[in-house]
């Protein structure tokens, strides 16, 4: 079995969800739909609103969030797989 690079699957897991949570915040910019998905990551990422600026913050929490979380899974996951 081959292991897995915490730092690449750190790196894919926070541009995923990073940019997701980027384009979820431009969404809610220009219509309601996206808003209650902002309205509960904003009580998790300070800074996080329906804001050009708010945005980018969120993205770059949601980035630096997904990218401990993909550390961590495939850290964890090189250690079970022993």
């Amino acid at each position: 079995m081959n292991k897995l690079d915490p730092k690449a699957c750190g790196l894919a897991f926070g541009i995923l969800w990073g940019g997701g949570v980027l384009i979820m915040g431009l969404v809610a910019l220009v219509s309601a739909w996206a808003r209650p998905f902002v309205d509960v990551l904003s009580v998790m990422y300070v800074g996080y609103r329906a804001s050009i600026v708010g945005v980018l913050i969120g993205a770059l929490w949601g980035f630096i969030d997904a990218f401990i979380g993909g550390w961590v899974f495939a850290w964890l996951y090189n250690k079970l797989l022993k």
